[in-house]
C-alpha cells in the first residue's frame, strides 16, 4: 500500500481554511451604514380623519301636531331669520282663538259693570254718612227722636257694607279679565306655533315631509344649518394629540377634491376623547373651503403643532426598547458600531422620531437597523437618502 502524500491531505484542509477566513472576513468586512442628518425647519404635523360637520345646525319642527297647509322653503333654500318655512292647518286654532277674544271682551264689560256699581255703592254710602252726621247732630239738641238718630246710624252701616261688597265685586271680575286675557294669550302663543319660522340665517340641508302630511309635535321637518360655522370634526390618536393647541394652523383635504388644498385653524378641543377607540375630537375651522358643503363628508386634517428649527430625526423602525419616551439606536463612532439609550421628542408624518441625549461629538445615528449590527463591529456612514 502507498502512504498518502502529504499535498494530498492538506489540500482539503487549505481549502476549509479558506472558506472559514473568507466567512470571517465577509462577517466582518466594516458595513455600509445609512445615518440620520440633520435637518432644519421641519413641520411637526399630526394626521386626523374626520368629517364635514357644523357648529350651528338645528332640526326644526311644529310644537303642536297638525297637517302641513303650506311649505315655503325646500332642501338647498337660503333663509333669513324670521322667514315662514311651513304652516300648519290652524282653523281649529284660529276658532280657540276667537272664543278667548270673545271672553276678553266678557270679562272686561263685568269690570265695568262692577266698577259703576261700585260707585253707584260709593255715592249711596257718602250720602248715608252725611245724613247720619246730621241726624246725630239734631238728636244731641233733642230737635228729632233717638230712633230717627239710630235709624241713619244703621242706614249709614248698611251703605259700607255694601259698598265693601262692590269694590270686592270689582276684584273679582278684574282677576276674571285677567284669566280671560291670559287665556287669549295663551291660545294666540298656540296660534302662532302653527307657523315655522327661521330661528337663524342659513342653509336648509333637508326636508323630511310633503304638503298635506301630518306631523307630529316635535318632529323634524327641516334641518337648518348655519354655513358660516362649517367645520372638520377630526379624530386624533391620543399618543399624537397631546401637542395640538387651538389656533394651530392646518392643512384640509376634502375625499370630492382630493387634489385641492384648504387652509384652516384649531377652533376647539374636545374634552372628552373618544373611550372605544382612544381618539380626540378636534375641531377645525376651513378659512377658504368651498361655499358648496356636504356634512358628512370625509376630510383630511393635517395639523401643524410647531416647526422644528434644527432636528435629528431617525425612522421610528430604526429605534429599539422604545417606551415613548427614550429608546436605544445604533451609531457609528470612530469606525464602530455602538448602542446609545437617546431620548425621543417629536413625531413626523412619515414616522421619523426627533432624537436627542447622550450623543457623543462626531458620532452619527444610524438610519436603520439590522441583524449584522453588534457592538464593536467596523462600519463605515452613509448619508441616508443618498
Amino acid at each position: 500500500m502507498k502512504k498518502p502524500r502529504w499535498t494530498t491531505l492538506l489540500a482539503p484542509l487549505a481549502l476549509a481554511a479558506a472558506i472559514a477566513g473568507g466567512v470571517f472576513i465577509y462577517q466582518n468586512r466594516p458595513l455600509t451604514v445609512p445615518v440620520a442628518r440633520v435637518e432644519e425647519n421641519v413641520p411637526i404635523k399630526v394626521f386626523g380623519l374626520g368629517t364635514v360637520e357644523a357648529r350651528v345646525i338645528s332640526r326644526l319642527g311644529f310644537k303642536v301636531a297638525g297637517t302641513l297647509a303650506e311649505l315655503r322653503a325646500d332642501h338647498g333654500d337660503h333663509v333669513r331669520s324670521g322667514d315662514l318655512l311651513a304652516r300648519i292647518d290652524s282653523r281649529e286654532q284660529d276658532a280657540r282663538v276667537a272664543k278667548a277674544r270673545a271672553q276678553l271682551l266678557s270679562a272686561e264689560a263685568a269690570v265695568q259693570v262692577a266698577e259703576a256699581a261700585g260707585r253707584k255703592a260709593a255715592t249711596l254710602a257718602a250720602q248715608r254718612t252725611q245724613t247720619n252726621q246730621r241726624r246725630q247732630a239734631l238728636v244731641a239738641r233733642q230737635a228729632i227722636s233717638i230712633e230717627a238718630a239710630e235709624e241713619a246710624e244703621m242706614n249709614e252701616a248698611a251703605a259700607k257694607a255694601d259698598l265693601a261688597v262692590a269694590q270686592s265685586e270689582i276684584a273679582a271680575a278684574k282677576a276674571r279679565f285677567d284669566d280671560a286675557r291670559a287665556q287669549h294669550e295663551f291660545e294666540r302663543v298656540i296660534l302662532g306655533q302653527h307657523d315655522l319660522r327661521a330661528p337663524f340665517d342659513g342653509f336648509i340641508a333637508s326636508r323630511a315631509k310633503e304638503l298635506g302630511a301630518v306631523v307630529s309635535a316635535g318632529e323634524t321637518l327641516f334641518t337648518l344649518v348655519d354655513p358660516a360655522t362649517v367645520w372638520m370634526l377630526a379624530y386624533i390618536d391620543e399618543v399624537r394629540a397631546g401637542s395640538i393647541q387651538v389656533g394651530q394652523p392646518a392643512e384640509i383635504r376634502l375625499r370630492s377634491l382630493p387634489q385641492d388644498s384648504f387652509k384652516g385653524r384649531v377652533t376647539r378641543i374636545g374634552v372628552e376623547s373618544d373611550r372605544v377607540n382612544e381618539e380626540r375630537r378636534v375641531y377645525v375651522a376651513c378659512d377658504d373651503c368651498p361655499e358648496a358643503f356636504f356634512l358628512g363628508e370625509q376630510a383630511e386634517v393635517y395639523i401643524t403643532t410647531s416647526i422644528a428649527s434644527r432636528a435629528l430625526l431617525v425612522p421610528e423602525s430604526a429605534i429599539a426598547q422604545s417606551d415613548g419616551a427614550s429608546g436605544v439606536v445604533w451609531t457609528v463612532e470612530d469606525g464602530r458600531l455602538r448602542q446609545r439609550r437617546v431620548t425621543l421628542g417629536r413625531r413626523t408624518l412619515d414616522s421619523r422620531i426627533e432624537v436627542s441625549g447622550d450623543i457623543p461629538a462626531g458620532a452619527r445615528v444610524a438610519a436603520a437597523t439590522s441583524a449584522q449590527y453588534h457592538e464593536g463591529r467596523a462600519a463605515r456612514v452613509a448619508e441616508a437618502g443618498r
